[in-house]
This record gives structure tokens, C-alpha cells and sequence, in this order.
């Protein structure tokens, strides 16, 4: 039985080729990323922007019914609801966001809070409640920092790590490839308003994860080859490298669409930012490890000698010593 193959095995795509347009149009899309987040701005959700967050348990029941829940307070008026198990699968935790001016007013957001527990004890029995708190906008505020602190220093990890695993040209390059990929799912959350949540924050590091990896399998080889071919030209080689791992990158990349592509258009509407961050951090990640990752080494001066030790002092005697030079 012969095994199915996405990509022929003598392939030989000229990626390099259009190295340069592609470039210029990746530097445009990631300035128009940071314009559109500058001008719209994200659409932060509870974990960031603040709100009300209440906590319930249902005393007669093993697990929560979060799915009907959802449904029931997403008619308040409030807009989406984020709940999530707190504790005991009785148990749940649901934070709304507040109208404006809601937060500065003495006893509102309390009554938001109370509005939902009546909904929630109108619409199921033997509901406890066990928390009406208000989570601050400086404690969001904090909240925002944490996580963006936490995608640098991310990034940073990665580059130092493909910098002591390769060189600096490459840690470089890896650096560029993860924040191109970032800016452009930034933008599309400041194009589409999608709501900007802790959920998007574990999206994007599973975009760098991903993005990461595809460039590491990318690298590796151009290492190989830049050994195995002393002669041949950056660009030549470049080229032979992605066409080698082609076929195991596009596989990967199928392989997390059909998983994604059902979520996306049949799946819960909680779930519907992550997966299209996700689901976008597939196509840019894997563009970037081609297109980004691979041509910005011709330009930080990688060549066939860059992996070739220096010839020392001992090394020029011995050889002179059998008549090699």
C-alpha cells in the first residue's frame, strides 16, 4: 500500500526567489497591525478591562450547567459572560463587564452582581451564592501588564536559547519570525473586536510554541546543509532546506486544521477567539519560518563558512608537516 504524500519528494520550489517583495509586504502588515491596535485599540474582555465577577455553586447538582448558563445571562444585556469552574465542578465562577461609569458609582456594579445571582436562582433551583466582588480596573490594569510581560520574556527565552543552539544570526531571525507572527494576530483582533481575554494570551504562546518549532525543524536543516555544501549559493541552499522539510510542515499544518477548522465554524461562541488566534497562528507561523526566518540569515551575513572552525596555529603545522600545504 503506498503512503499518501502531500508533497513530492523532488520538489523544488524557488521560495527565495520572492524574498524581497514578500518581505517588504510582511513589514507593511506588521506596521498596519500596530496602527489598527494603536487606532481601534483591543477589545479587552473582563480579565483586563475589569467588571463584576460572582460565584455560584449548585447545590443539587454534580457539575455546573455552564452551557445553559451562558445561554441564560448572555440575554441580560451584559454582553458575553466568562464562566469558568471555580473549585468544585458545582461550582462556577462568571465575570461580566459593567457599563461605562458602573464602576464609579456607589452600589451599581453590587446590583449588577445581584441581577445575575436572581437570574441564575430564577432559572435553576438550590443555587448558594458565594462571592458579588468587583474586580477593579487597576487590578485589570495589572492583569494586562503581567501578560504582556510574559509574551517578552517568552520570545526573549526562545531567542537566547536559539542563539546558544545555533548562532545569533539565527536567534535573530527566530526573533523576527515570533513577532511578526504576534503583531499580526494583534491585528486582527484590533481589526475584528474580537474579544482580547487571558484565553487570547494562551493562544498566542501556543502560536510562538508552534511557530517556534517550524523554524527550529527549518533551521536545523539549513545547518546541515550549509556543512554538507561548502560551495553552493546562500540562496540556492536556502531554498533546498525549506523544499527538504516542506513535506513535514505541511503535514503538521493539516493535521491542526482539521482539528481547528470544525471548532471554528461549529464550536462554542466562548471558544471562537482562541481558535481563530490559533487557526490564524497557523498559516503566519509557518509563513514566517519560510519567508522570515530563512532569507533575514542571507542579510545577517550567514554563509557556507559560518559553521567552520577557524584553523588554529597546531592545526597549519600538522598539515605542513604531512605535506598537505
Amino acid at each position: 500500500m503506498r503512503l499518501l504524500k502531500l508533497v513530492p519528494e523532488d520538489t523544488n520550489i524557488k521560495f527565495l526567489k520572492w524574498r524581497v517583495p514578500f518581505y517588504v509586504v510582511s513589514c507593511l502588515l506588521i506596521v498596519a497591525s500596530w496602527a489598527m491596535v494603536y487606532v481601534n485599540g483591543l477589545n479587552y474582555g473582563v480579565d483586563f478591562a475589569g467588571g463584576q465577577e460572582v460565584r455560584v455553586t449548585f447545590t443539587d447538582r454534580a457539575e455546573a450547567p455552564i452551557s445553559e448558563l451562558r445561554d441564560n445571562l448572555g440575554d441580560l444585556g451584559f454582553g458575553e459572560p466568562t464562566i469558568q469552574r471555580f473549585g468544585d465542578p458545582n461550582s462556577v465562577s462568571i465575570r461580566i463587564r459593567l457599563p461605562e461609569g458602573a464602576e464609579d458609582e456607589p452600589g451599581a456594579a453590587t446590583e449588577i452582581g445581584n441581577q445575575v445571582v436572581a437570574a441564575i436562582q430564577d432559572d435553576f433551583e438550590n443555587v448558594r451564592q458565594d462571592a458579588n466582588d468587583t474586580v477593579s480596573g487597576k487590578v485589570a490594569g495589572e492583569f494586562r501588564e503581567t501578560a504582556l510581560y510574559a509574551l517578552l520574556f517568552a520570545m526573549m527565552a526562545i531567542s537566547i536559547y536559539i542563539w546558544v543552539r545555533f548562532e545569533w544570526q539565527f536567534g535573530v531571525g527566530a526573533l523576527f519570525a515570533l513577532f511578526h507572527d504576534v503583531s499580526l494576530t494583534l491585528g486582527m483582533f484590533a481589526l475584528f473586536q474580537l474579544e482580547f481575554s487571558l484565553q487570547i494570551i494562551a493562544a498566542i504562546l501556543a502560536i510562538i510554541g508552534y511557530s517556534l518549532n517550524d523554524t527550529i525543524v527549518v533551521y536545523d536543516r539549513i545547518r546541515e546543509n550549509l556543512k554538507k555544501y561548502r560551495k553552493m549559493d546562500m540562496p540556492e541552499l536556502l531554498d533546498l532546506s525549506v523544499n527538504e522539510t516542506l513535506a513535514r510542515t505541511v503535514m503538521t499544518s493539516l493535521t491542526l486544521l482539521v482539528a481547528l477548522v470544525p471548532l471554528l465554524l461549529f464550536g462554542p461562541a466562548s471558544l471562537f477567539g482562541l481558535v481563530a488566534a490559533i487557526t490564524l497562528g497557523i498559516f503566519v507561523g509557518t509563513y514566517s519560518s519560510v519567508y522570515m526566518a530563512a532569507p533575514i540569515l542571507i542579510w545577517l551575513g550567514v554563509s557556507s563558512n559560518s559553521f567552520v572552525p577557524a584553523e588554529s596555529v597546531v592545526d597549519r603545522q600538522e598539515k605542513k608537516a604531512r605535506g598537505e600545504i
